[in-house]
């Protein structure tokens, strides 16, 4: 037994089993359902499951794990360049770089994106938001439409990221420690696992199938989330919200619609109301408002849910 669909042999918790994280799977799946979104910033302390929730989750959807980013990546790993073995050879071969390959498996994982050189960041930042991969370098050039799930982790105590960094992520979760009893459910479900490996488990065998049914219905939201409208009143109403909370820019209000728009087409709803955009908003402009943008707490206050609770009913 393994811990992945399409019969993939990495020994990873699925993810139906992973306990809590309930905001983090939501963004991830928005993500997955509208690529648009532009990507998942995760917030968070050394040893709060971040890394298990992302591989986890790359194993639903794409099989197997993601394409991940080094911390010392060159433009040449990133964009691609040419194969130097080759060239010793007198022949000129390409070498794909990490974003086709994220392209080709859906997913790219930076971790300790805050480490990251800013110029790579913007590199990888700039594809995902346009879905054009333009590399015209050293005789080589090419252009490529590209998309996949970008998603970046982060511990605060390590230093933030530039503010003109942190808005291009779509979305942004803060990642807490689990209360008491999830910290015991989440004991009993790593010993379970652990003790599962090798065998054939009927608790992980019910876990992949929980998977696979959620990604079947991950998938029909993908394939429809075009079709679902969003009025102008609610065009309206994301603008609104973001002006209320001083969202910095103009990015949060169409982020909001956008995740709003994918939650719909999770629940298979025709149209988004306002309760969609009511629960995303914590996701699509945390990052935003005025004391997040420049540095400060990225945690989502009482009084901030009582003025969407005004705004929203």
């Amino acid at each position: 037994m393994t811990g992945g669909l399409d019969g993939s042999d990495v020994h990873i918790l699925p993810y139906s089993h992973v306990v809590g994280q309930a905001e983090l799977k939501l963004a991830l799946e928005l993500n997955y359902i509208a690529p648009r979104i532009g990507g998942v910033l995760i917030s968070g302390q050394r040893g709060t499951a971040k890394s298990t929730v992302v591989r986890a989750f790359s194993l639903l959807t794409g099989g197997e794990l993601p394409v991940t980013l080094p911390i010392n990546a060159t433009d040449d790993r990133v964009l691609g360049g040419w194969e130097l073995d080759a060239l010793m050879r007198g022949e000129a071969r390409t070498q794909p770089g990490l974003l086709e390959e994220a392209g080709e498996k859906g997913m790219l994982y930076i971790d300790e994106v805050n480490l990251l050189d800013d110029h790579i960041v913007n590199i990888i930042l700039d594809v995902v938001s346009t879905g054009v991969l333009s590399v015209q370098r050293e005789a080589i050039d090419t252009v490529r439409n590209i998309a996949f799930g970008l998603v970046g982790t982060m511990n605060p105590e390590e230093g933030g990221l530039r503010p003109q960094l942190l808005d291009r992520f779509g979305l942004m979760v803060a990642v807490s420690e689990l209360d008491q009893e999830q910290r015991r459910a989440m004991v009993l479900a790593v010993l379970r696992f652990d003790d599962a490996a090798g065998t054939d488990s009927p608790w992980l065998a019910e876990g992949l199938d929980r998977d696979r049914e959620l990604r079947e219905r991950l998938d029909r939201a993908r394939d429809g989330v075009q079709d679902v409208r969003l009025s102008e009143d609610i065009a309206k109403l994301c603008a609104d919200v973001a002006t209320r909370l001083r969202a910095v820019g103009h990015r949060g209000e169409v982020v909001t619609a956008w995740a709003a728009r994918a939650l719909a087409a999770f629940e298979e709803a025709d149209a988004v109301t306002t309760d969609h955009v009511r629960r995303v908003v914590p996701l699509s402009l945390r990052h935003r408002r005025p004391e997040a943008a420049h540095g400060g707490p990225v945690e989502w206050t009482a009084e901030e849910s009582e003025l969407l609770d005004g705004l929203l009913g």
